[in-house]
Protein backbone atom coordinates (compact mmCIF):
# COMPACT_ATOMS: atom_id res chain seq x y z
CA UNK A 1 0.00 0.00 0.00
CA UNK A 2 3.39 2.71 0.94
CA UNK A 3 4.39 1.61 -2.16
CA UNK A 4 1.10 2.59 -4.01
CA UNK A 5 0.39 6.03 -3.07
CA UNK A 6 2.90 8.32 -4.71
CA UNK A 7 0.62 6.76 -7.74
CA UNK A 8 -2.23 7.38 -6.31
CA UNK A 9 -1.33 11.28 -5.28
CA UNK A 10 -0.28 11.59 -8.99
CA UNK A 11 -3.50 10.27 -10.61
CA UNK A 12 -5.38 12.92 -8.04
CA UNK A 13 -3.43 15.69 -9.12
CA UNK A 14 -3.96 14.96 -12.40
CA UNK A 15 -7.14 15.25 -12.19
CA UNK A 16 -7.42 18.31 -9.88
CA UNK A 17 -5.78 20.05 -12.47
CA UNK A 18 -8.18 18.68 -15.46
CA UNK A 19 -10.59 19.73 -13.46
CA UNK A 20 -9.91 23.32 -12.69
CA UNK A 21 -8.70 24.06 -16.11
CA UNK A 22 -11.93 23.03 -17.20
CA UNK A 23 -13.18 25.19 -14.91
CA UNK A 24 -11.08 28.27 -14.99
CA UNK A 25 -10.79 28.14 -19.01
CA UNK A 26 -13.64 26.87 -20.82
CA UNK A 27 -16.59 28.79 -18.89
CA UNK A 28 -20.24 27.22 -20.52
CA UNK A 29 -22.00 30.00 -18.72
CA UNK A 30 -25.83 30.90 -20.37
CA UNK A 31 -27.47 33.87 -19.13
CA UNK A 32 -30.63 35.59 -19.00
CA UNK A 33 -31.38 39.33 -19.51
CA UNK A 34 -29.43 41.32 -16.87
CA UNK A 35 -27.86 38.82 -15.53
CA UNK A 36 -24.35 39.59 -13.73
CA UNK A 37 -21.64 38.57 -15.99
CA UNK A 38 -18.42 38.65 -14.24
CA UNK A 39 -15.72 41.30 -15.31
CA UNK A 40 -12.39 40.51 -13.54
CA UNK A 41 -9.37 42.71 -13.56
CA UNK A 42 -6.17 40.68 -14.36
CA UNK A 43 -2.76 42.78 -14.21
CA UNK A 44 -1.01 45.75 -15.37
CA UNK A 45 2.56 46.10 -16.73
CA UNK A 46 4.61 47.73 -19.11
CA UNK A 47 3.53 46.59 -22.79
CA UNK A 48 7.23 45.55 -23.47
CA UNK A 49 8.36 44.02 -20.61
CA UNK A 50 5.50 41.00 -20.70
CA UNK A 51 7.10 39.39 -17.23
CA UNK A 52 7.04 42.49 -15.67
CA UNK A 53 2.98 42.40 -14.55
CA UNK A 54 1.22 44.17 -11.47
CA UNK A 55 -1.56 43.54 -9.71
CA UNK A 56 -4.91 45.82 -10.84
CA UNK A 57 -5.40 47.60 -7.90
CA UNK A 58 -1.55 48.16 -7.04
CA UNK A 59 -2.12 51.46 -9.27
CA UNK A 60 -4.57 53.92 -7.78
CA UNK A 61 -7.94 52.71 -9.44
CA UNK A 62 -10.81 53.14 -7.95
CA UNK A 63 -13.83 50.34 -7.03
CA UNK A 64 -17.09 50.33 -6.90
CA UNK A 65 -17.57 48.35 -4.23
CA UNK A 66 -15.56 45.49 -2.17
CA UNK A 67 -12.57 43.91 -3.78
CA UNK A 68 -12.96 40.14 -4.58
CA UNK A 69 -10.48 38.02 -5.34
CA UNK A 70 -10.85 34.83 -7.84
CA UNK A 71 -9.19 31.80 -6.65
CA UNK A 72 -6.81 30.95 -9.17
CA UNK A 73 -5.54 27.14 -10.07
CA UNK A 74 -2.04 26.45 -9.89
CA UNK A 75 -0.70 26.96 -13.72
CA UNK A 76 -2.69 30.40 -13.38
CA UNK A 77 -1.03 31.11 -10.54
CA UNK A 78 2.53 30.48 -11.90
CA UNK A 79 1.34 32.71 -15.30
CA UNK A 80 1.12 35.42 -13.09
CA UNK A 81 -2.67 36.21 -13.03
CA UNK A 82 -4.11 37.83 -10.24
CA UNK A 83 -7.69 38.36 -10.83
CA UNK A 84 -10.04 40.41 -9.25
CA UNK A 85 -13.30 41.87 -9.31
CA UNK A 86 -13.62 44.81 -12.01
CA UNK A 87 -15.49 48.41 -10.80
CA UNK A 88 -17.06 47.90 -14.32
CA UNK A 89 -20.32 45.83 -14.49
CA UNK A 90 -21.39 44.64 -17.72
CA UNK A 91 -24.62 43.07 -16.97
CA UNK A 92 -26.06 40.35 -19.95
CA UNK A 93 -27.76 42.56 -22.60
CA UNK A 94 -27.53 45.53 -20.64
CA UNK A 95 -26.74 48.58 -22.60
CA UNK A 96 -25.04 51.39 -20.97
CA UNK A 97 -24.07 55.11 -21.77
CA UNK A 98 -21.23 56.60 -20.39
CA UNK A 99 -22.50 55.54 -16.91
CA UNK A 100 -20.02 56.48 -13.86
CA UNK A 101 -18.22 53.49 -12.55
CA UNK A 102 -16.29 55.39 -9.44
CA UNK A 103 -15.01 58.97 -8.38
CA UNK A 104 -11.12 59.05 -7.14
CA UNK A 105 -9.16 62.33 -5.97
CA UNK A 106 -5.83 61.28 -7.15
CA UNK A 107 -3.05 62.51 -4.87
CA UNK A 108 0.25 64.36 -6.22
CA UNK A 109 1.87 60.86 -5.76
CA UNK A 110 -0.63 58.73 -7.36
CA UNK A 111 -0.65 61.25 -10.43
CA UNK A 112 2.94 60.22 -10.88
CA UNK A 113 2.83 57.37 -10.69
CA UNK A 114 -0.07 57.07 -13.56
CA UNK A 115 2.37 59.18 -15.24
CA UNK A 116 5.47 57.32 -15.09
CA UNK A 117 2.67 53.84 -15.89
CA UNK A 118 1.75 55.86 -19.26
CA UNK A 119 5.07 56.89 -19.87
CA UNK A 120 6.32 53.09 -20.28
CA UNK A 121 3.49 52.43 -21.95
CA UNK A 122 1.52 50.36 -19.54
CA UNK A 123 -1.97 48.20 -20.32
CA UNK A 124 -4.20 46.63 -18.64
CA UNK A 125 -6.19 43.25 -19.01
CA UNK A 126 -8.90 42.08 -18.11
CA UNK A 127 -11.36 39.04 -18.39
CA UNK A 128 -14.89 39.03 -19.34
CA UNK A 129 -17.07 35.28 -18.95
CA UNK A 130 -12.83 34.24 -19.76
CA UNK A 131 -12.65 36.24 -23.10
CA UNK A 132 -9.38 38.42 -22.67
CA UNK A 133 -9.35 42.02 -22.83
CA UNK A 134 -6.64 44.86 -23.08
CA UNK A 135 -6.27 48.50 -23.24
CA UNK A 136 -3.62 51.06 -22.94
CA UNK A 137 -4.04 53.37 -19.15
CA UNK A 138 -3.39 56.72 -21.35
CA UNK A 139 -1.53 58.27 -24.36
CA UNK A 140 1.74 60.68 -24.67
CA UNK A 141 1.32 63.61 -26.94
CA UNK A 142 4.59 64.34 -28.25
CA UNK A 143 3.25 65.72 -31.35
CA UNK A 144 5.17 69.12 -32.14
CA UNK A 145 7.56 68.47 -29.20
CA UNK A 146 10.97 67.37 -28.87
CA UNK A 147 12.30 68.14 -25.82
CA UNK A 148 10.86 65.18 -23.53
CA UNK A 149 10.09 67.52 -20.79
CA UNK A 150 7.33 69.30 -23.24
CA UNK A 151 5.32 66.25 -23.34
CA UNK A 152 1.95 65.89 -22.32
CA UNK A 153 0.77 63.19 -20.39
CA UNK A 154 -3.29 61.93 -20.65
CA UNK A 155 -4.90 58.95 -18.41
CA UNK A 156 -8.40 57.43 -20.03
CA UNK A 157 -11.49 57.47 -18.01
CA UNK A 158 -13.97 56.47 -19.88
CA UNK A 159 -14.07 52.95 -21.46
CA UNK A 160 -16.06 51.64 -24.33
CA UNK A 161 -17.03 47.76 -24.08
CA UNK A 162 -18.16 46.24 -27.43
CA UNK A 163 -19.73 42.89 -26.68
CA UNK A 164 -20.94 40.59 -28.79
CA UNK A 165 -23.59 37.58 -28.07
CA UNK A 166 -25.86 34.59 -29.65
CA UNK A 167 -28.41 34.15 -27.86
CA UNK A 168 -27.67 33.03 -24.35
CA UNK A 169 -23.71 33.23 -24.75
CA UNK A 170 -21.23 35.87 -24.40
CA UNK A 171 -19.53 35.33 -28.00
CA UNK A 172 -16.86 38.09 -28.23
CA UNK A 173 -15.51 41.06 -26.51
CA UNK A 174 -13.48 44.36 -27.21
CA UNK A 175 -12.60 47.65 -25.34
CA UNK A 176 -11.48 51.18 -26.61
CA UNK A 177 -10.54 53.90 -24.81
CA UNK A 178 -12.54 57.35 -25.95
CA UNK A 179 -9.68 59.37 -27.14
CA UNK A 180 -11.69 62.70 -26.14
CA UNK A 181 -12.13 61.72 -22.09
CA UNK A 182 -8.80 62.11 -20.58
CA UNK A 183 -7.04 63.42 -17.19
CA UNK A 184 -4.11 65.37 -17.82
CA UNK A 185 -1.24 64.15 -15.77
CA UNK A 186 1.45 66.21 -16.59
CA UNK A 187 1.74 68.40 -13.35
CA UNK A 188 1.89 66.90 -9.68
CA UNK A 189 -1.07 67.94 -8.64
CA UNK A 190 -4.61 67.20 -6.85
CA UNK A 191 -7.25 65.27 -9.49
CA UNK A 192 -10.82 64.64 -9.44
CA UNK A 193 -11.50 61.62 -11.54
CA UNK A 194 -14.65 60.11 -12.67
CA UNK A 195 -14.23 56.77 -14.44
CA UNK A 196 -17.05 56.09 -16.43
CA UNK A 197 -17.75 53.09 -19.12
CA UNK A 198 -20.38 52.41 -21.97
CA UNK A 199 -21.37 49.32 -23.02
CA UNK A 200 -22.56 48.60 -26.16
CA UNK A 201 -24.16 44.76 -27.07
CA UNK A 202 -24.75 43.27 -30.84
CA UNK A 203 -26.16 40.30 -32.23
CA UNK A 204 -23.73 37.75 -33.40
CA UNK A 205 -23.84 34.41 -35.46
CA UNK A 206 -20.95 33.09 -34.61
CA UNK A 207 -21.03 29.73 -32.24
CA UNK A 208 -20.23 29.73 -28.63
CA UNK A 209 -17.75 26.70 -30.09
CA UNK A 210 -15.56 29.23 -32.41
CA UNK A 211 -15.17 32.18 -30.32
CA UNK A 212 -11.78 31.48 -29.36
CA UNK A 213 -10.83 30.97 -33.13
CA UNK A 214 -10.81 35.19 -33.53
CA UNK A 215 -6.74 34.72 -30.93
CA UNK A 216 -5.81 31.57 -33.13
CA UNK A 217 -6.17 33.65 -36.29
CA UNK A 218 -3.63 36.12 -36.27
CA UNK A 219 -0.99 33.28 -36.58
CA UNK A 220 -2.64 31.87 -38.95
CA UNK A 221 -3.33 34.91 -41.60
CA UNK A 222 -1.73 34.03 -45.06
CA UNK A 223 1.72 35.85 -44.83
CA UNK A 224 2.91 33.97 -41.54
CA UNK A 225 1.86 31.10 -42.90
CA UNK A 226 4.16 31.62 -46.07
CA UNK A 227 6.37 32.39 -43.85
CA UNK A 228 5.99 28.93 -41.10
CA UNK A 229 6.11 27.00 -44.76
CA UNK A 230 9.21 28.40 -45.76
CA UNK A 231 10.78 27.46 -42.50
CA UNK A 232 9.53 23.90 -42.77
CA UNK A 233 10.45 23.83 -46.33
CA UNK A 234 14.30 25.21 -45.59
CA UNK A 235 14.40 22.91 -42.89
CA UNK A 236 13.32 19.76 -44.87
CA UNK A 237 16.15 21.09 -47.64
CA UNK A 238 18.30 21.40 -44.92
CA UNK A 239 17.83 17.61 -43.58
CA UNK A 240 17.69 16.14 -47.53
CA UNK A 241 20.91 17.61 -48.22
CA UNK A 242 22.76 16.56 -44.91
CA UNK A 243 21.35 13.33 -44.29
CA UNK A 244 21.43 12.94 -48.36
CA UNK A 245 25.32 13.96 -47.91
CA UNK A 246 25.94 11.85 -44.79
CA UNK A 247 24.77 8.82 -45.66
CA UNK A 248 26.17 8.81 -49.25
CA UNK A 249 29.57 9.76 -47.87
CA UNK A 250 29.57 7.79 -45.04
CA UNK A 251 27.98 4.94 -46.34
CA UNK A 252 30.62 4.87 -49.15
CA UNK A 253 33.54 5.36 -46.86
CA UNK A 254 32.19 2.25 -44.40
CA UNK A 255 31.46 0.15 -47.35
CA UNK A 256 35.31 1.15 -48.44
CA UNK A 257 36.33 0.55 -44.44
CA UNK A 258 34.40 -3.34 -44.57
CA UNK A 259 35.92 -3.81 -47.44
CA UNK A 260 39.65 -3.15 -46.73
CA UNK A 261 39.60 -4.50 -43.22
CA UNK A 262 38.24 -7.92 -44.66
CA UNK A 263 40.87 -8.11 -46.75
CA UNK A 264 43.46 -7.19 -44.02
CA UNK A 265 42.31 -10.07 -42.49
CA UNK A 266 42.80 -12.47 -45.08
CA UNK A 267 46.17 -11.12 -46.91
CA UNK A 268 48.49 -10.26 -43.62
CA UNK A 269 47.08 -10.84 -39.81
CA UNK A 270 50.09 -9.03 -38.54
CA UNK A 271 49.57 -6.32 -40.45
CA UNK A 272 49.24 -3.03 -38.34
CA UNK A 273 45.58 -1.94 -38.36
CA UNK A 274 44.16 1.43 -38.99
CA UNK A 275 41.43 4.27 -38.50
CA UNK A 276 38.82 3.56 -36.34
CA UNK A 277 39.49 -0.67 -36.25
CA UNK A 278 42.33 -0.09 -34.38
CA UNK A 279 40.85 1.34 -31.63
CA UNK A 280 38.15 -1.45 -31.40
CA UNK A 281 39.66 -2.36 -28.04
CA UNK A 282 39.26 0.97 -26.36
CA UNK A 283 35.94 2.24 -27.99
CA UNK A 284 33.61 0.87 -25.54
CA UNK A 285 35.98 1.65 -23.00
CA UNK A 286 33.25 3.43 -20.57
CA UNK A 287 33.67 7.53 -19.79
CA UNK A 288 35.25 9.99 -17.25
CA UNK A 289 32.15 10.74 -14.90
CA UNK A 290 29.99 7.90 -15.22
CA UNK A 291 27.86 8.64 -12.63
CA UNK A 292 27.16 11.98 -13.98
CA UNK A 293 26.83 10.83 -17.73
CA UNK A 294 24.05 8.32 -16.28
CA UNK A 295 22.36 11.02 -14.73
CA UNK A 296 22.63 13.58 -17.66
CA UNK A 297 20.88 10.62 -19.76
CA UNK A 298 18.19 9.79 -17.48
CA UNK A 299 17.61 13.66 -16.83
CA UNK A 300 17.47 13.94 -21.05
CA UNK A 301 15.39 11.25 -21.52
CA UNK A 302 12.86 12.79 -18.61
CA UNK A 303 12.83 16.00 -20.57
CA UNK A 304 12.51 14.33 -24.13
CA UNK A 305 9.41 12.17 -22.85
CA UNK A 306 7.61 15.44 -21.07
CA UNK A 307 8.65 17.16 -24.68
CA UNK A 308 6.70 14.53 -26.67
CA UNK A 309 4.36 14.26 -23.76
CA UNK A 310 3.26 18.55 -24.37
CA UNK A 311 3.39 18.17 -28.10
CA UNK A 312 0.93 15.35 -27.72
CA UNK A 313 -1.69 17.71 -25.40
CA UNK A 314 -0.66 20.94 -27.93
CA UNK A 315 -1.90 18.53 -31.16
CA UNK A 316 -5.11 17.55 -29.59
CA UNK A 317 -6.18 21.18 -28.67
CA UNK A 318 -5.44 21.54 -24.93
CA UNK A 319 -3.63 24.54 -25.28
CA UNK A 320 -6.05 26.41 -26.96
CA UNK A 321 -5.80 30.53 -27.10
CA UNK A 322 -5.70 32.09 -22.91
CA UNK A 323 -6.62 28.25 -21.81
CA UNK A 324 -4.68 30.23 -18.59
CA UNK A 325 -1.85 28.35 -17.04
CA UNK A 326 -2.67 24.70 -19.09
CA UNK A 327 0.94 24.79 -20.10
CA UNK A 328 2.17 25.52 -16.73
CA UNK A 329 0.06 22.99 -14.94
CA UNK A 330 0.86 20.64 -17.49
CA UNK A 331 4.91 20.90 -17.21
CA UNK A 332 4.78 20.62 -13.62
CA UNK A 333 2.58 17.35 -13.52
CA UNK A 334 3.60 15.89 -16.61
CA UNK A 335 7.83 16.23 -15.11
CA UNK A 336 6.61 14.94 -11.38
CA UNK A 337 5.18 11.86 -13.25
CA UNK A 338 7.75 11.30 -15.98
CA UNK A 339 10.64 11.38 -13.38
CA UNK A 340 10.47 7.77 -12.67
CA UNK A 341 11.82 7.80 -15.97
CA UNK A 342 14.92 9.72 -15.19
CA UNK A 343 15.43 7.60 -12.37
CA UNK A 344 14.88 4.06 -14.68
CA UNK A 345 17.10 5.15 -17.38
CA UNK A 346 19.85 6.61 -15.10
CA UNK A 347 20.04 3.77 -12.50
CA UNK A 348 20.07 1.28 -15.31
CA UNK A 349 22.66 2.70 -17.96
CA UNK A 350 25.23 3.64 -14.71
CA UNK A 351 24.91 -0.24 -13.47
CA UNK A 352 25.50 -1.20 -17.43
CA UNK A 353 28.76 0.95 -16.59
CA UNK A 354 29.76 -1.28 -13.34
CA UNK A 355 28.92 1.84 -11.16
CA UNK A 356 28.01 0.61 -7.91
CA UNK A 357 27.01 3.98 -5.84
CA UNK A 358 23.48 4.20 -7.35
CA UNK A 359 22.30 5.82 -4.69
CA UNK A 360 24.54 8.80 -5.58
CA UNK A 361 23.54 8.40 -8.97
CA UNK A 362 19.98 8.84 -8.47
CA UNK A 363 20.29 12.10 -6.02
CA UNK A 364 23.02 13.44 -9.02
CA UNK A 365 19.96 12.85 -11.72
CA UNK A 366 17.10 14.27 -9.44
CA UNK A 367 19.47 17.54 -8.85
CA UNK A 368 21.02 17.57 -12.46
CA UNK A 369 17.98 19.70 -13.87
CA UNK A 370 15.94 20.52 -10.88
CA UNK A 371 18.60 22.08 -9.10
CA UNK A 372 19.85 25.19 -11.29
CA UNK A 373 15.85 25.53 -12.11
CA UNK A 374 15.43 25.86 -8.22
CA UNK A 375 18.34 28.31 -8.02
CA UNK A 376 17.36 30.48 -10.68
CA UNK A 377 13.87 30.29 -9.45
CA UNK A 378 14.57 31.51 -5.85
CA UNK A 379 16.34 34.49 -6.96
CA UNK A 380 13.99 35.71 -9.31
CA UNK A 381 11.04 35.46 -7.39
CA UNK A 382 12.59 37.23 -5.02
CA UNK A 383 13.43 39.79 -7.95
CA UNK A 384 9.51 39.69 -8.07
CA UNK A 385 8.85 40.14 -4.34
CA UNK A 386 10.89 42.76 -4.70
CA UNK A 387 9.30 44.29 -7.54
CA UNK A 388 5.83 43.13 -6.27
CA UNK A 389 5.01 41.82 -9.21
CA UNK A 390 2.22 39.12 -10.38
CA UNK A 391 5.35 36.87 -11.31
CA UNK A 392 6.32 36.25 -7.61
CA UNK A 393 4.18 33.56 -6.31
CA UNK A 394 2.69 33.19 -2.82
CA UNK A 395 3.67 31.10 -0.45
CA UNK A 396 1.01 28.50 -0.66
CA UNK A 397 1.73 27.55 -4.29
CA UNK A 398 5.61 27.30 -3.73
CA UNK A 399 4.34 24.93 -0.93
CA UNK A 400 1.94 22.98 -3.34
CA UNK A 401 5.00 22.96 -5.83
CA UNK A 402 7.38 21.44 -2.98
CA UNK A 403 4.75 19.30 -1.89
CA UNK A 404 4.58 17.60 -5.62
CA UNK A 405 8.48 17.41 -5.53
CA UNK A 406 8.36 15.59 -2.17
CA UNK A 407 5.16 13.90 -2.80
CA UNK A 408 5.27 12.31 -6.16
CA UNK A 409 8.86 13.46 -8.19
CA UNK A 410 10.92 11.92 -5.73
CA UNK A 411 9.64 8.89 -4.60
CA UNK A 412 8.64 8.27 -8.53
CA UNK A 413 12.41 9.09 -8.90
CA UNK A 414 13.31 6.36 -6.19
CA UNK A 415 11.11 3.71 -7.91
CA UNK A 416 12.32 4.13 -11.13
CA UNK A 417 15.99 3.63 -9.65
CA UNK A 418 15.32 0.46 -7.67
CA UNK A 419 13.76 -1.10 -10.95
CA UNK A 420 16.34 0.21 -12.82
CA UNK A 421 19.18 -1.30 -10.48
CA UNK A 422 17.40 -4.61 -10.67
CA UNK A 423 16.84 -4.72 -14.06
CA UNK A 424 19.90 -6.97 -14.41
CA UNK A 425 20.37 -5.54 -18.21
CA UNK A 426 24.46 -5.77 -19.31
CA UNK A 427 26.19 -2.99 -21.85
CA UNK A 428 26.04 -4.75 -25.29
CA UNK A 429 29.80 -4.36 -26.60
CA UNK A 430 30.44 -6.07 -30.15
CA UNK A 431 34.61 -5.81 -28.99
CA UNK A 432 36.20 -6.83 -25.84
CA UNK A 433 37.71 -3.99 -23.98
CA UNK A 434 41.75 -4.04 -23.41
CA UNK A 435 43.28 -3.57 -20.10
CA UNK A 436 45.57 -0.49 -21.17
CA UNK A 437 43.91 2.73 -23.34
CA UNK A 438 45.34 3.57 -26.39
CA UNK A 439 47.08 6.82 -26.56
CA UNK A 440 45.06 9.23 -28.44
CA UNK A 441 47.42 10.71 -31.42
CA UNK A 442 48.20 14.55 -31.79
CA UNK A 443 45.04 16.03 -33.43
CA UNK A 444 44.57 19.29 -34.85
CA UNK A 445 42.87 22.15 -33.27
CA UNK A 446 38.95 21.45 -35.41
CA UNK A 447 39.20 18.53 -34.56
CA UNK A 448 39.21 19.53 -30.38
CA UNK A 449 36.05 19.46 -28.32
CA UNK A 450 34.94 23.21 -28.55
CA UNK A 451 35.11 23.78 -32.62
CA UNK A 452 33.02 20.34 -32.86
CA UNK A 453 30.08 21.41 -30.66
CA UNK A 454 30.04 24.61 -32.93
CA UNK A 455 30.11 22.56 -36.33
CA UNK A 456 27.47 20.01 -34.73
CA UNK A 457 25.56 23.16 -33.00
CA UNK A 458 25.05 25.26 -36.32
CA UNK A 459 23.24 22.60 -38.58
CA UNK A 460 20.26 22.43 -36.33
CA UNK A 461 20.10 25.44 -35.44
CA UNK A 462 19.89 26.59 -38.54
CA UNK A 463 16.69 24.07 -39.23
CA UNK A 464 14.93 25.88 -36.54
CA UNK A 465 16.06 29.39 -36.06
CA UNK A 466 13.04 31.26 -38.12
CA UNK A 467 11.06 29.32 -36.04
CA UNK A 468 12.15 30.13 -32.95
CA UNK A 469 11.00 33.75 -33.29
CA UNK A 470 7.69 33.15 -33.30
CA UNK A 471 8.36 31.13 -30.84
CA UNK A 472 10.16 33.79 -28.28
CA UNK A 473 7.37 36.44 -29.73
CA UNK A 474 4.63 34.10 -28.11
CA UNK A 475 6.63 33.53 -24.74
CA UNK A 476 8.46 36.52 -24.50
CA UNK A 477 5.89 39.21 -26.09
CA UNK A 478 2.15 39.41 -27.26
CA UNK A 479 1.73 37.00 -30.28
CA UNK A 480 -0.45 34.42 -30.55
CA UNK A 481 1.38 30.70 -31.56
CA UNK A 482 -1.02 28.24 -32.29
CA UNK A 483 0.24 26.58 -35.23
CA UNK A 484 1.48 23.33 -33.30
CA UNK A 485 1.70 21.09 -36.02
CA UNK A 486 4.21 22.61 -38.04
CA UNK A 487 6.44 23.27 -34.81
CA UNK A 488 5.63 19.46 -34.06
CA UNK A 489 7.39 18.84 -37.94
CA UNK A 490 10.29 21.49 -36.54
CA UNK A 491 11.17 19.50 -33.59
CA UNK A 492 11.35 16.41 -35.48
CA UNK A 493 13.57 17.44 -38.31
CA UNK A 494 15.37 18.72 -35.25
CA UNK A 495 16.52 15.52 -33.85
CA UNK A 496 17.00 14.40 -37.03
CA UNK A 497 19.22 16.48 -38.02
CA UNK A 498 21.44 16.17 -34.52
CA UNK A 499 21.33 12.50 -34.97
CA UNK A 500 22.86 12.74 -38.10
CA UNK A 501 25.17 15.73 -37.37
CA UNK A 502 26.82 13.97 -34.14
CA UNK A 503 27.02 10.10 -35.99
CA UNK A 504 29.06 12.18 -38.85
CA UNK A 505 31.40 13.63 -36.10
CA UNK A 506 31.64 10.59 -34.07
CA UNK A 507 32.71 8.47 -37.05
CA UNK A 508 35.34 11.00 -38.10
CA UNK A 509 36.57 10.80 -34.28
CA UNK A 510 36.83 7.16 -34.26
CA UNK A 511 38.68 7.61 -38.19
CA UNK A 512 40.89 10.26 -36.67
CA UNK A 513 42.10 7.28 -33.50
CA UNK A 514 40.11 8.97 -30.62
CA UNK A 515 38.35 6.88 -29.09
CA UNK A 516 36.94 9.13 -26.28
CA UNK A 517 33.36 9.60 -28.08
CA UNK A 518 31.31 9.13 -25.61
CA UNK A 519 31.37 12.50 -23.73
CA UNK A 520 31.73 14.25 -27.25
CA UNK A 521 28.81 12.80 -28.81
CA UNK A 522 26.92 14.41 -25.81
CA UNK A 523 28.18 17.64 -25.46
CA UNK A 524 27.93 17.97 -29.49
CA UNK A 525 24.54 16.75 -29.84
CA UNK A 526 23.28 18.87 -27.06
CA UNK A 527 25.25 22.54 -28.24
CA UNK A 528 22.13 23.81 -30.07
CA UNK A 529 21.21 24.79 -27.02
CA UNK A 530 24.23 26.77 -26.58
CA UNK A 531 23.03 28.24 -30.34
CA UNK A 532 19.60 28.90 -28.70
CA UNK A 533 20.88 30.74 -25.39
CA UNK A 534 22.95 32.70 -28.08
CA UNK A 535 20.20 33.74 -30.22
CA UNK A 536 18.49 35.02 -26.85
CA UNK A 537 21.22 37.61 -26.92
CA UNK A 538 20.35 38.29 -30.76
CA UNK A 539 16.68 38.41 -29.60
CA UNK A 540 16.64 40.70 -26.58
CA UNK A 541 19.13 43.53 -28.16
CA UNK A 542 17.31 43.39 -31.92
CA UNK A 543 14.17 41.93 -31.82
CA UNK A 544 12.95 43.54 -29.24
CA UNK A 545 11.89 46.55 -26.46
CA UNK A 546 12.49 44.62 -23.06
CA UNK A 547 14.38 46.78 -20.48
CA UNK A 548 14.77 47.03 -16.65
CA UNK A 549 16.81 44.90 -14.49
CA UNK A 550 13.62 42.55 -13.41
CA UNK A 551 12.61 41.65 -17.19
CA UNK A 552 16.42 41.13 -18.58
CA UNK A 553 17.04 38.50 -15.47
CA UNK A 554 13.49 36.97 -16.11
CA UNK A 555 13.88 36.68 -19.70
CA UNK A 556 17.66 35.32 -19.18
CA UNK A 557 17.46 33.68 -16.08
CA UNK A 558 14.56 31.49 -17.34
CA UNK A 559 15.76 31.33 -21.24
CA UNK A 560 18.93 29.86 -19.09
CA UNK A 561 16.96 26.62 -17.65
CA UNK A 562 15.21 26.13 -20.99
CA UNK A 563 18.49 25.93 -23.18
CA UNK A 564 20.28 23.99 -20.36
CA UNK A 565 16.91 21.58 -20.76
CA UNK A 566 17.22 21.63 -24.50
CA UNK A 567 21.63 20.66 -24.14
CA UNK A 568 20.49 17.78 -21.56
CA UNK A 569 17.74 16.50 -24.39
CA UNK A 570 19.44 16.87 -27.58
CA UNK A 571 22.54 15.40 -26.17
CA UNK A 572 20.88 12.26 -25.02
CA UNK A 573 19.44 11.73 -28.49
CA UNK A 574 23.37 12.52 -30.18
CA UNK A 575 24.70 10.24 -27.85
CA UNK A 576 21.84 7.27 -28.47
CA UNK A 577 22.35 8.12 -32.08
CA UNK A 578 26.22 7.29 -31.81
CA UNK A 579 25.87 4.74 -29.59
CA UNK A 580 23.77 3.26 -32.06
CA UNK A 581 25.82 3.43 -34.96
CA UNK A 582 29.05 2.79 -33.21
CA UNK A 583 27.64 -0.14 -32.07
CA UNK A 584 26.54 -1.11 -35.54
CA UNK A 585 29.80 -0.38 -37.44
CA UNK A 586 32.03 -2.84 -34.67
CA UNK A 587 29.49 -5.30 -35.23
CA UNK A 588 30.28 -5.43 -39.10
CA UNK A 589 33.95 -6.05 -38.51
CA UNK A 590 35.43 -8.80 -37.20
CA UNK A 591 36.98 -7.67 -33.38
CA UNK A 592 39.75 -9.79 -32.01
Amino acid sequence: MVKMRPWVLAVAIVALCGVTQVRSSASDHRYKARDEVPLYANKVGPFHNPSETYRYFDFPFCSSGPVKEKKEALGELLNGDRLVSAPYKLDFLSHKDSEIACKKKLTKEEVAKFRDAVSKDYYFQMYYDDLPIWGFLGKVDKEGKTDPSEYKYYLFKHLIFEVSYNKDRVIEIGVRSDPTAVVDLTEDEEINVEFRYTVKWKETDTSFDDRMKKYSHSSSLPHHLEIHWFSIVNSCVTVLLLTGFLATILMRVLKNDFVKYAHDEESADDQEETGWKYIHGDVFRYPKYKSLFAAALGSGTQLFTLTIFIFILALVGVFYPYNRGALFTALVVIYALTSGIAGYTAASFYCQLEGTNWVRNLLLTGSLFCGPLFLTFSFLNTVAIVYNATAALPFGTIVVIFLIWALVTSPLLVLGGIAGKNSKAEFQAPCRTTKYPREIPPLPWYRKTLPQMAMAGFLPFSAIYIELYYIFASVWGHRIYTIYSILFIVFIILLIVTAFITVALTYFQLAAEDHEWWWRSFLCGGSTGLFIYAYCLYYYHARSDMSGFMQTSFFFGYMACICYGFFLMLGTVGFRAALFFVRHIYRSIKCE
